[in-house]
């Protein structure tokens, strides 16, 4: 691990507990990057055929990595354009569930559209009012990211599973971009249909990538008007029967962008993400008991069983600024202030923070 570490220049120079806002590039895929953009400077159009190959190539790693068959990825530029590219497709008439405060992004899209919207607040039995507001309600479509980006809540990914199973027309969508390359997926098994993710956080790709997967068979239930030349793959004949995930890449796509999320996704792969997600699950783990026993959580994260690897502190600006002043960089988020660790955190990194906290307290 600790080569690993060394491949972060960030990480000699603080205590980085912002994941959550920004994945830290690395030294490995900045040599990449250069390689690639003096490829174009010397090769320019010639590198066409190149390009083509690196995006069939990230479809391919993106589906083997998140188990989704690759003519059902979409390669889109972030999370929120996607949403709005998809919900195009999406008759307004339909009853949403979202949960409140979630990402703006996936709730915004929704609400501009004058869909008929149901909201929950952040509950420790979150998944049993879930349940009920579906029947309830009569939703049609659930969307949510699996983790809050406000605290870190985590939602069950097996009652989703349930859910589905127990409501099989019910069109989910989640926002995995404060989840994936963080925990192990398995999106085929998941009972998630569409799921949307921006590439520069916990996948530390750097910014301008990302992906939507989707389940097979919805194309009647999401009829996306969205098209374009790179959708038929320069190709007239295939103007009138694009599929689904080919409507979300309307345009020409960076070979850059693209390129350097499957990078990650293979140098991720060479740490192991079963790995990666131990060591998350660990630190999770451990800053929860941390952090809970000097009262700074809310009852809704300590009471549950599970959370993911970010966490919002009671604070106020005095303590934020505190924490900054002593290297430990993290942002101002709600209520409190936010801390994130990735599997390139380690135990020093809590003991820092606690020691700071303790301190202060």
């Amino acid at each position: 691990m600790d080569k690993i570490k060394r491949e972060f220049p960030i990480l000699r120079k603080c205590t980085y507990l912002n994941t959550a806002v920004f994945g830290p590039l690395y030294d490995a895929l900045i040599d990449w990057r250069q390689e690639h953009d003096l490829d174009a400077l010397l090769h320019g159009s010639d590198m066409w055929d190149q390009t083509l190959k690196t995006l069939s190539d990230t479809r391919e790693k993106i589906g083997h990595f998140f188990n989704c068959n690759a003519e059902n990825v979409s390669l889109v530029y972030n999370f929120s354009l996607g949403m709005n590219l998809l919900l195009e497709g999406l008759q307004s008439k339909k009853n949403v569930l979202l949960l409140e405060n979630d990402y703006p992004s996936v709730n915004w899209p929704f609400e501009s559209r004058k869909f008929k919207c149901t909201t929950l607040g952040l509950t420790t039995d979150l998944e049993e009012r879930v349940e009920e507001a579906v029947k309830k309600n009569n939703i049609d479509v659930f969307a949510f990211s699996i983790v809050q980006w406000l605290d870190g809540f985590l939602i069950d990914l097996e009652f989703i599973k349930r859910l589905k199973r127990a409501n099989p027309d019910l069109l989910i969508i989640a926002d995995g971009t404060q989840f994936c390359g963080a925990m192990s997926f398995d999106f085929k098994t998941s009972g998630i249909d569409v799921l949307g993710v921006s590439g520069y956080k916990w996948l530390l790709s750097g910014y301008g990538n990302g992906f939507m997967l989707f389940a097979d068979n919805l194309e009647n239930e999401l009829k996306v008007p969205a098209t374009g030349f790179n959708a038929a793959n320069g190709n007239f004949g295939n103007k009138e029967t694009m599929a689904l995930a080919k409507k979300m890449e309307p345009g020409h796509l960076s070979s850059l962008n693209f390129g350097s999320l499957k990078f990650s996704l293979d140098f991720l792969d060479s740490i192991g993400l079963d790995r990666i997600n131990q060591q998350n699950l660990n630190l999770s783990k451990k800053v929860k008991e941390s952090l809970g026993s000097m009262g700074l959580l809310q009852e809704h994260v300590v009471a549950r069983d599970f959370h993911s690897t970010i966490f919002n502190i009671k604070g106020d600006e005095k303590l934020f600024n505190t924490l900054l002043n002593n290297d430990i960089m993290c942002s101002m988020r709600g209520e409190g202030i936010r801390i994130s660790f990735h599997f390139y955190n380690g135990i020093d990194d809590l003991e820092h923070l606690m020691k700071v906290l303790k301190t202060k307290s």
